[in-house]
């Protein structure tokens, strides 16, 4: 659904800020979707905060369709088509459905404010129930992992788990965390052959896939989003979690301090599993995909096996 910039929002509702803006970034969001596995259907849905756009993705086996189907929550400043690394070996063996979140550059069209946790885990359970969802395993990854967070905290009943891939809602954004962001920016702007040191120095892949790159300098320019950090859950709103919890982080990550997290998470939520993947920062999912894909996957089983044991090991 079009978001006319001649209709402004409300100022905490985020915004394209153009209609030739929005048609850019759109074009960059569908050369990075057009990397990863293609969309069965896409699907406007009605909230009371938004009309969420979704993406379904379907399993070529007919039995695996009647799994339990994964619910991904990208972070923020972005849209569903971060996860073209995911969806092809997720939806080999479960539906998978993607969200563009109200709030962020995608196709969803944002009415009213959710960076309230209520808000939040209310749009989010109200985007599930109108694509006929009773039951999902949910995945959320840096910003989408707060809301997953929140969800489990306040309106768990739809869910049958919850996998946080580098999460916010864990800790306080700091500092390092948004000179990383900047300094990712600038990066983005480097001379090509200095691209693939930056990368690897920053822990940065979208400045070696040049669809990403262009996705992300374009919706800088696009789009306002309109909402504060969000604050992390306490110790006892953590202890509250029954949902079974997936962790992973990258060892090198800014956003969290792993090694502390890989300890708090499974001592306050019990059964919950926690890991720490080599090898990557911010963004296991898109650094090691296969890897990430295949745990996921397999303490999904786990869940619906009724075997999902409390851990913390690195990976």
């Amino acid at each position: 659904m079009p978001q006319s910039a001649a209709a402004r929002p409300p100022a905490d509702v985020g915004r394209f800020v153009s209609d030739a803006w929005r048609d850019r970034y759109f074009a960059a969001c569908d050369a990075v979707y057009a990397l990863g596995a293609p969309a069965s259907w896409e699907q406007d849905v009605e909230t009371s905060f938004a009309t969420t756009h979704a993406y379904r993705y379907d399993p070529a086996d007919p039995a695996a369709r009647d799994r339990t189907p994964v619910v991904l929550v990208h972070g923020a400043g972005s849209c569903s088509a971060m996860w073209y690394p995911n969806t092809a070996d997720l939806s080999a063996e479960r539906p998978v459905y993607a969200l563009d979140t109200p709030g962020d550059p995608g196709r969803s069209v944002q009415r009213a404010p959710i960076h309230q946790p209520e808000r939040a885990a209310q749009w989010l359970d109200e985007a599930l129930a109108a694509l006929g969802l009773d039951r999902a395993h949910l995945v959320g990854s840096s910003y989408g992992g707060w809301l997953a967070l929140i969800q489990a905290h306040l309106r768990p009943e739809r869910l049958a788990s919850v996998t946080l891939l580098d999460p916010g809602g864990l800790e306080k954004v700091g500092l390092r965390f948004f000179v990383w962001i900047f300094a990712s920016l600038f990066a983005t702007f480097a001379p090509k052959a200095l691209r693939p040191r930056l990368a690897s120095w920053l822990e940065q892949p979208v400045l070696v896939v040049p669809e990403l790159r262009t996705l992300v300098r374009v919706g800088v320019r696009a789009y306002r989003i309109r909402r504060p950090a969000p604050l992390p859950l306490s110790d006892a709103e953590l202890a509250g979690i029954t949902t079974p919890l997936y962790l992973l982080m990258g060892r090198r990550s800014l956003l969290v301090h792993p090694q502390r997290q890989l300890e708090r998470v499974p001592r306050l939520i019990p059964g919950a599993r926690a890991e720490i993947l080599s090898g990557t920062g911010h963004g296991p999912q898109i650094d090691h995909a296969e890897r990430s894909n295949r745990l996921m996957l397999d303490f999904m089983d786990a869940v619906e096996r009724g075997v999902p044991e409390s851990s913390g090991r690195s990976v």
